[in-house]
């Protein structure tokens, strides 16, 4: 398997617990303050945590889209490579986002 291919799952897993860690923090804030920011923060995550579930399934277990990642000659590397990018910086963002929500 390709580094690229690799870089953009395991991104994609990170992206997912980071996501769950941040919607327990802002669940948890909303269930004490009520504040509509903190319920935009959830909801915020909670879309961006589907999405990141959707793209790990299909990368790992959805019985025809998991079989055309895997194969490096159906899928262009150029495609792999902004795949990475993508979730790499968005592990970046989300990671910046639980060390200042953290704080």
């Amino acid at each position: 398997m390709s580094l690229w291919i690799a870089a953009a799952k395991i991104a994609t897993a990170l992206n997912v617990v980071l996501l769950v860690g941040l919607g327990y923090i802002w669940g948890r804030n909303y269930l004490t303050f009520k504040s509509k920011h903190t319920l935009g923060l959830l909801v915020f995550a909670a879309f961006l945590l589907l999405e990141n579930a959707l793209v790990l399934y299909y990368y790992l277990i959805d019985p025809d889209l998991s079989a055309w990642w895997h194969n490096e000659s159906l899928v262009p590397m150029i495609v792999w490579q902004t795949q990475m990018a993508i979730n790499i910086a968005q592990t970046a963002g989300l990671s910046f986002l639980l060390w200042i929500t953290l704080d």
